[in-house]
């Protein structure tokens, strides 16, 4: 038995902002629509686009990544035949890491969280098929986020589809891997530098592309609640600005790709109320500090369900999880979307999951009604004060980060880190002592063991992928290979120092697709990179 809560005890959302028992018309009524706006208009409070759903859904893109680019094409062909609009990509730690597959340091991770790719080959085989001129396709990579993105761009090339018709994003955050995620193999100054190529690159040569995910889902998965997702995502997407700045470009040429990438969890109001604050803080902060159009002040956003709400004990309890935070991500507005499979707190989704997954972001969008209108809830009492709240908490947390001097020196004096090991554990406590529920773990739990989903036979897939990168090895051309990383080799010195008044870059992006032509693999371009660059230690 349950006991049922007291009417007059006091309720916090999950960020621990106090829910009063009922809302009404407040002192703030007065200023805020002023400070609502319309729907695509400054301050984007009600969406980036005018007409929102009503004029384009949002994508339906899910996240998959299996052993090899052969399964992985299948699951892709899967989704798209089942109602799919955009693909995402998941790859294995040896290529996040900057690891060939027969790297010692790669032994027994090859395949296990994703996709393996050691060359531009197995990214033909992971495309095969696919139309890349009218598909968009987004590849969660950081660290070697620039050598995938070329990648990418050869195997168009060999199709014969031209570079501007490209469409997608690359993550390429590596603030938020030294923060929460630990996929980060260089220093950070060589790594924002690296960066901030990209950008001018996609500014350049590939007008469709996002040159960075900003993310903010990462974060929220090691613990941090809405609050910190929205103020350390928004620290780390400032010092990625003024970094982009200080190499020369104008903040209208690279801002207008910025995207980002939250989290969505069960809070619905506190969700929608996030997304909704976050899209008025990131347009006045980009105004005032920058001067940014509009167009340069529109937040663009993917989400995904909440991974770490998923629980192995009674994993249908999932479909209803992830459905609340799909209409929780499409009522604040997202632009893409990605909805977690029932089993992923046991194993890779199977077919038939990440079938229910796109079929319940279908349900939602032909079936609910979300999409009739923009901004559905905007006047609720409830969901503005909370959207106001949420903003001033937001603001006060960016100017603690700003106060130690912005998101790189906070992350080498622990800040972050420790904020979110704090809230994690005030979680975890919460949990265990049953002062936050969750269904089917420690209310309502009952004896079934969760089911056990067989895996593949992870030492075959590894040995199966470092023949293939043998026989690569053997067939190239090794004079045309060292010639490549060589080149990298010269122009990366200048990388420790990129952004210092007096310091010339050579473009590293174009010395990377020569190298990937030549089948370069991950590996070799990144140790050229780690011999100069050395790798990174968090103190």
């Amino acid at each position: 038995m349950t006991s049922e809560p007291s009417a007059s005890e006091e309720r916090l959302s999950p960020s621990g902002i106090p829910v009063a028992p009922v809302y009404g018309p407040g002192a703030a009524d007065a200023t805020r629509s002023a400070r609502l706006g319309e729907p695509g208009a400054f301050p984007f409070t009600r969406g980036v686009y005018p007409t929102m759903y009503r004029g384009r859904l949002w994508t339906m893109r899910q996240y998959a990544g299996f052993g090899t680019a052969e399964e992985t094409n299948a699951r892709f062909k899967h989704l798209l035949a089942a109602g799919q609009t955009g693909l995402s990509t998941a790859f294995d730690l040896p290529t996040q890491m900057g690891l060939d597959s027969d790297s010692p340091r790669a032994l027994g991770e090859v395949g296990r969280v994703g996709v393996a790719i050691d060359s531009v080959d197995d990214l033909h085989r992971l495309l095969a098929d696919l139309p890349l001129d009218r598909i968009s396709t987004s590849m969660t990579i950081n660290a070697t986020a620039a050598v995938l993105l070329a990648m990418y761009i050869v195997v168009a090339e060999e199709r014969g589809v031209k570079r501007a018709r490209l469409s997608g994003t690359i993550q390429n955050d590596i603030l938020k891997e030294y923060i929460a995620r630990g996929t980060y193999v260089f220093p950070p100054a060589p790594s924002l530098a690296l960066i901030a190529e990209t950008f001018r690159f996609c500014a350049a040569e590939l007008p469709s592309f996002n040159p960075i995910s900003i993310s903010g889902y990462h974060i929220r998965e090691a613990g941090a609640t809405a609050v910190q997702e929205l103020a350390f995502t928004f620290a780390n997407a400032l010092a990625y600005v003024q970094c982009a700045l200080d190499t020369g470009l104008a903040v209208d040429d690279f801002a207008p790709r910025l995207s980002f990438f939250f989290a969505c969890h069960n809070d619905l109001f506190e969700e929608v109320a996030k997304f909704r604050a976050a899209r008025r803080i990131w347009a006045t902060l980009m105004r005032e500090r920058f001067g940014a159009n509009d167009t340069s002040c529109k937040l663009r956003f993917h989400t995904q369900t909440g991974g770490v709400t998923l629980t192995a004990q009674q994993p249908l309890n999932n479909v209803v999880r992830v459905a609340v935070q799909t209409l929780a991500a499409t009522l604040g507005g997202t632009q893409s979307l990605h909805t977690n499979g029932y089993d992923e707190a046991l194993a890779l989704p199977t077919a038939d999951a990440a079938t229910l997954a796109l079929r319940t972001q279908q349900i939602v969008a032909f079936e609910s009604g979300v999409a009739q209108t923009v901004d559905p809830l905007a006047g609720s009492y409830y969901v503005e004060a909370l959207t106001d709240e949420v903003e001033r908490r937001v603001l006060a947390l960016l100017a603690k980060v700003e106060a130690l001097g912005g998101a790189a020196p906070a992350i080498e004096a622990g800040f972050f880190q420790e904020e979110i090991a704090r809230t994690a554990y005030e979680h975890q406590l919460a949990v265990e002592q049953g002062s936050r529920v969750i269904v089917g773990v420690n209310q309502y739990a009952d004896d079934e063991e969760p089911p056990i989903i067989p895996g593949p036979d992870f030492a075959e897939l590894e040995a199966g992928q470092r023949a293939r990168l043998s026989a690569l090895r053997g067939s190239r051309d090794a004079k045309a290979v060292a010639g490549a990383l060589a080149a990298i080799r010269a122009a990366a010195p200048a990388y420790v120092r990129a952004g210092v008044p007096g310091t010339t870059v050579t473009p590293l992006m174009p010395l990377l697709i020569d190298a990937v032509r030549v089948r370069a693999t991950v590996g070799e371009i990144s140790d050229t990179l780690r011999d100069v660059w050395g790798e990174y230690r968090p103190t």
